[in-house]
C-alpha cells in the first residue's frame, strides 16, 4: 500500500510551508514516527514525523514551498526493512533530495542544467566561473540567473557564497519592514542603576537556585518591572485594530531569544500573576525549546508587549523595532561600570541603557516617557516596588 504523506497545518492562517531539510534519503526505509524532515512556516521550524513504516519516496526538494495539505512524500507500507539494516541514521544537513539517484549520476560536479547553460551562454559566461549550489555542485537555473560577469581580472580568490533565506527569515524581514513602514515608530531612552539588583542576586542567587532549580537572572526583574509599568500605562499594553484601540487587561510578554533559525519571540503568558521563580522557569523552558527547534507556533503568538535583551550580545544602545501588531518593545542593553553622580559625588555604578520603541499613533510622549521612568524606578528599587518590601518572600525562600 502506498501512503501519501501530506503537509499538516502548523497553525491557523498558515497556508504553506517550506522544506528546510530532509533527514532521510530517497528510497530509505523509515520507521513510523521517525523524524524525516524539517519544515519552515512563517513563524517556526517544525519536525515532520513519518506516519508509517516503509520505503520512502520524496516528492519535494529542499527549499520548495509546499501548500498545507499537499503530498510531500510517499511511503510504501508493504515494503519490508532490508535484511541486516539498522535503524536509519540522519543524513548530513544541507543535502538536496531533488531527483532519483540514477538521475543524479547524469550531472558531474560543476555542470549546468540545460536551462542554466542557456542563460550562461546568453551572458557570455564560462561555466567554470560559476559555483553550483545544486546537488553534487550542479549549476542550477537560479545560480545562472544570479551569476555576474567579471568586470576585470581579479587578483587571488574572491569566493562568494549564496544561500536561500528560510521562510522564517523572509517572514521576519517582511514583518520588520512592515513595522517601519506602517507604524509611527519613535524611541525614547533612559538609564538604570542596577546596583540593587546586583546586590539581591549576590545575596540570594545560590539559595534561589537550590530552592527552584533555576538561576536568579535579570529577566525576571525586567519582566516584573515591565508588568508594573504596563499596569500604570495601559496604552503601552495595547494595539490598533482598524479604527479601534484594543487594550489588554493581561500581560503576555514576548521575549526575544536567539535560535538556530534566527530570532524568535516566545510568549510568557499572564506574566502579571507570576512569581520571580515562575518567570525564570518559563523563560528557561521557552529558550530551550527555541534552541532545540521545538518551539511551536502557539508559543510564539499572542504577545501584548516585547522585551529584547541585546545586552547578552554586548549591545550598548539600540532602537528596537516594534513586533507588530504590538505597540511597544523594551530594549535592554549591556551593564557597564560607569561613573555617575550620586548625592553630589562621583561613584562607579553598574549602569544600563534602556530604550522603549513605541507606536506614536496611540502612545503619546507622556505615556512612553512615564512608562520608561516606571521601569527605571522598579529596577533601581526592586525591594520596595517589585517585592512588597520582603525580598526573601518574593523570591520564595
Amino acid at each position: 500500500m502506498i501512503l501519501e504523506m501530506k503537509v499538516p497545518s502548523p497553525g491557523e492562517s498558515i497556508t504553506d510551508v517550506e522544506i528546510a531539510d530532509w533527514l532521510v534519503h530517497d528510497g530509505d526505509y523509515v520507521e513510523k514516527d521517525q523524524t524525516i524532515a524539517e519544515v519552515d512556516s512563517d513563524k517556526a521550524t517544525l519536525e515532520l514525523p513519518a506516519e508509517a513504516s516503509g520505503i520512502i519516496t520524496l516528492q519535494a526538494e529542499v527549499g520548495d514551498a509546499v501548500a498545507v495539505g499537499a503530498v510531500v512524500c510517499l511511503i510504501d507500507t508493504a515494503a519490508e526493512r532490508p535484511a541486516g539494516d539498522a535503524a536509519p541514521a540522519p543524513v548530513e544537513k544541507k543535502e538536496v533530495f531533488s531527483a532519483p539517484k540514477e538521475e543524479v549520476k547524469n550531472y558531474a560536479a560543476g555542470s549546468p542544467s540545460p536551462a542554466a547553460k542557456k542563460i550562461l551562454d546568453e551572458k557570455g559566461m564560462d561555466v567554470a566561473s560559476v559555483q553550483g549550489t545544486g546537488r553534487n555542485g550542479r549549476i542550477t537555473k537560479e545560480d545562472a540567473i544570479h551569476a555576474v560577469p567579471s568586470m576585470g581580472t581579479p587578483t587571488g580568490e574572491r569566493p562568494v557564497t549564496r544561500k536561500k533565506m528560510s521562510l522564517l527569515r523572509r517572514k521576519v524581514a517582511e514583518r520588520l519592514v512592515a513595522a517601519k513602514n506602517e507604524t509611527a515608530m519613535l524611541t525614547t531612552f533612559n538609564e538604570a542603576d542596577m546596583s540593587a539588583i546586583f546586590d539581591l542576586r549576590k545575596e540570594y542567587k545560590e539559595s534561589f537556585q537550590d530552592k527552584h532549580g533555576v538561576s536568579l537572572g535579570f529577566m525576571s526583574f525586567f519582566t516584573k518591572a515591565v508588568v508594573r509599568a504596563l499596569q500604570q500605562f495601559p496604552d503601552v499594553n495595547s494595539m490598533i485594530d482598524g479604527n479601534e484601540q484594543v487594550l489588554f487587561d493581561y500581560c503576555d510578554i514576548s521575549v526575544a531569544v536567539s535560535g538556530p533559525k534566527g530570532l524568535m519571540v516566545p510568549v510568557v503568558r499572564n506574566a502579571e500573576g507570576m512569581s520571580f521563580s515562575d518567570v525564570e522557569n518559563e523563560i528557561k523552558r521557552l529558550a530551550v525549546r527555541a534552541r532545540d527547534g521545538k518551539i511551536t507556533v502557539d508559543e510564539m503568538t499572542g504577545g501584548t508587549f516585547t522585551i529584547s535583551n541585546g545586552g547578552v550580545f554586548g549591545s550598548m544602545l539600540s532602537t528596537p523595532i516594534i513586533n507588530p501588531p504590538q505597540s511597544g518593545i523594551l530594549g535592554m542593553h549591556n551593564i557597564l561600570q560607569r561613573p555617575v553622580a550620586v548625592d553630589g559625588k562621583v561613584e562607579i555604578r553598574p549602569m544600563m541603557y534602556i530604550a522603549l520603541s513605541y507606536d506614536h499613533r496611540i502612545i503619546d510622549g507622556k505615556e512612553s516617557v512615564g512608562f520608561l521612568v516606571a521601569v527605571k524606578e522598579a529596577l533601581e528599587d526592586p525591594i520596595s516596588l517589585l517585592m512588597d518590601g520582603n525580598a526573601k518572600k518574593a523570591l520564595g525562600l
